[in-house]
Formats: C-alpha cells, structure tokens, sequence
C-alpha cells in the first residue's frame, strides 16, 4: 500500500488559483493531482477552510468583524428560536384544550 502524498500549503493554494482559471479536471491533469484531491481543496478554499491569504492588519480586522456579525447572527437566531418555541409549546397546549372539549 503506499503512502498518501502529502502537499504543502503554498501548493495548495496555487493548484486552487489554477483549478479556478482552467478547470478542475484539466489542472488536475496537469499537475498530476488525483482529482478527487483537488476538488477536495477547491471545496475546503470555498467554505474557508483552506486559507488562501496571508493574514494582514486589513483582513485579520475584517475577519474580526465578520466574528461579530456571526455572533450577532447567532444571537438573533437563538432568541427567534425561543419565540418559535413558546409558540409551538402554546399551540400544542390549545390544541389539546379543544381537543379534550370536542370530547365531552
């Protein structure tokens, strides 16, 4: 069995940037890259998970905003969460009320 090639972060990065311009398929080809190797890192680069940029004053401020804004977000969900709660729990209790009525 051999081993699985491992591949450095600048390399990664480039295959992406080449993925983007030419095409999955053909920058694997070309680069000798199992496919499912590099669509791999093009999926990880789109989801974030792949850092394509080295960290700089600018964005390493942006990406602290974008922590707020996602706590902000999270924050938000949580409570209209709670709100569809207490309403489902309500309904719940009225519809056992009227049922329980239509009985007698």
């Amino acid at each position: 069995m051999s081993e699985a090639k491992q591949y450095d972060k600048n390399y990664k990065e480039q295959a992406v940037k080449l993925a983007g311009q030419i095409g999955v398929k053909k920058a694997s080809d070309e680069l000798k890259v199992p496919y499912g190797t590099l669509y791999g890192w093009v999926q990880a680069a789109k989801k974030g998970e792949l850092d394509m940029e080295e960290r700089t004053p600018e964005n390493v401020m942006s990406l602290a905003e974008e922590v707020r804004q996602l706590r902000s977000e999270v924050k938000r969900l949580n409570k209209e969460n709670k709100r569809l709660q207490e309403e489902r729990d309500f309904l719940n209790e009225a519809a056992a009320f009227f049922a329980a009525s239509r009985r007698k």
